[in-house]
């Protein structure tokens, strides 16, 4: 199976340029994605039909990234759906009370391509260190 053959993946994020750059880059990786503009859509998105991951701003209007993420972990039928939190909030309180409301894994602005893959790659189980830039493992 080809890399993210059949994943899916919402992007959440109220800037709809930086929804479309991160969705571009998942794309072109093979995931099948759909984008949200505010937590209230992606709840309903995810009510719909559950992706196989979230990637989630956290600084959103209406309803927040947290309080989406807090949503989706209190739910038995959501709770194991893999979150990462997308933000510009990068001091060490902030990255902490991501993963104590529930992140599997954080990821602050401006993000690389290869960050945001590797992220998804690793909360999906996939090896991480498969990538096109990661050296081949060592010969024995």
């Amino acid at each position: 199976m080809s890399e993210g053959a059949s994943e899916r993946i919402l992007v959440v994020d109220d800037n709809e340029d930086v929804a479309q750059i991160t969705a571009s880059f998942l794309t072109a990786k093979g995931y099948l994605v759909e984008t949200a503009h505010d937590g209230r859509r992606a709840l309903e998105l995810i009510a719909i039909a559950p992706p196989d991951c979230v990637l989630l701003d956290v600084m959103m209007p209406h309803v927040s990234g947290i309080e989406v993420l807090n949503e989706l972990k209190s739910n038995p039928s959501t709770a194991s759906i893999p979150v990462i939190l997308i933000t510009a909030k990068s001091r060490d309180e902030d990255v902490l009370t991501g993963y104590k409301e529930g992140a599997d894994y954080y990821i602050t602005k401006p993000f690389s391509s290869q960050q945001l893959i590797y992220g998804v790659r690793l909360v999906l189980g996939d090896r991480p260190g498969t990538t096109e830039t990661s050296p081949p493992p060592p010969r024995n």
